[in-house]
């Protein structure tokens, strides 16, 4: 990395949001991208440790819809809300988004009593396909990555590393992230079960 590299780094953190950006933003004091990465993963952290007291269930929509809540509620109006609009990402249409949301929940409790397939694969899969739903207009892949830790807990098993590193910056673990979720919408579940468990 070249200190021209740690500059543009520096200056995308350092940009100021557009007034688009700012649309249901509640903290007045935020006006850079680092400034809302700060207050996010703030609100995370108090999400995650409302979580951890055992308060969610991942596979009821409305605990699922109130995780996405206490993650972002303190930053977003919109926390905890579905999208009302169409986004260049995501499988589901905006007004069918309760319907898949409940046909991918009751594929995972189905699972589950059934038995027979590995717990990773199932917390990963559920990961997968509720990323490719993504129910809100922002924080999709985080409120994913907790609900499947907090679903592999539920299983047995240790949360998930996602390859040890911030997956919001643009970069090495990033790529493999996205080129792993790419994999998985091609029916191939390999590269993400490598990645977050690496």
């Amino acid at each position: 990395m070249t200190d021209d590299d740690d500059l543009y780094r520096w200056d995308e953190a350092a940009t100021d949001l557009t007034a688009e950006e700012k649309v249901g933003l509640i903290p007045t004091w935020i006006v850079t991208r680092d400034d809302l990465n700060r207050a996010e993963r703030a609100n995370i952290a108090a999400g995650l440790r409302w979580a951890r007291r055992g308060r969610v269930d991942v596979l009821d929509p409305d605990q699922l819809m109130a995780l996405h809540k206490r993650m972002y509620g303190d930053v977003w109006r919109w926390a905890g809300q579905p999208r009302t609009s169409e986004k260049n990402i995501g499988r589901a249409d905006w007004w069918a988004l309760r319907e898949h949301l409940h046909q991918l929940l009751g594929n995972v409790r189905a699972q589950l009593e059934h038995g027979g397939r590995d717990p990773d694969e199932i917390a990963l899969d559920f990961h997968h396909q509720l990323v490719a739903i993504h129910v809100f207009p922002n924080g999709n892949g985080r409120h994913a990555r907790l609900a499947a830790d907090l679903l592999a807990e539920r299983l047995g098993r240790p949360p998930f590393s996602w390859g040890q590193s911030n997956l919001v910056r643009v970069g090495d673990a990033r790529v493999a992230y996205v080129a792993a979720l790419k994999a998985a919408d091609a029916g191939d579940l390999r590269p993400l079960l490598a990645f977050a468990r690496s």
